[in-house]
């Protein structure tokens, strides 16, 4: 069996891991106050921390995003370019230029807009567009 097949077959049973996680984690959400589903209900009763699905699927995202990196650095590798902030980056410093500033879109939206957050996820993903094609 060659390396890249290899590769290939890791990251298969890693996604497939990752999707029956995603699965697991719609089926132990608990109903909402109507008894519709529970966005924002709490996933674990009395825990220490209120795990709700957003705060999930974000750190699950978080996580799918560095397993794809991960499988494209393998398999596909690449050499630093040089964009237009004037310092060689790769993909993962892209991806990592790309999230703090996300961060700091959303943080800046909340203080100026307020939580009218789905506007903010356009920018973010404008902002994510443009780090990828020229940084």
């Amino acid at each position: 069996m060659t390396a890249t097949r290899k590769i290939d077959l890791a990251f298969l049973g890693v996604g497939a891991l990752w999707l029956a996680l995603l699965g697991w984690l719609f089926a132990v959400t608990p109903e909402g106050r109507e008894g519709g589903f529970g966005w924002t209900q709490p996933l674990s009763a009395g825990g220490w921390m209120a795990w709700s699905l957003p705060t999930a699927l974000f750190f699950l995202g978080i996580a799918g995003l560095l397993i794809v990196f991960s499988y494209l650095a393998l398999r596909f590798p690449e050499r630093p370019r040089m964009g237009v902030l004037r310092f060689e980056t790769t993909r993962g410093d892209r991806l990592f230029m790309t999230l703090l500033g996300s961060a700091f879109i959303n943080l800046a939206w909340l203080a100026l807009v307020g939580a009218n957050q789905p506007y903010a996820l356009i920018l973010c993903l404008l902002y994510a567009a443009a780090i990828f094609r020229w940084a």
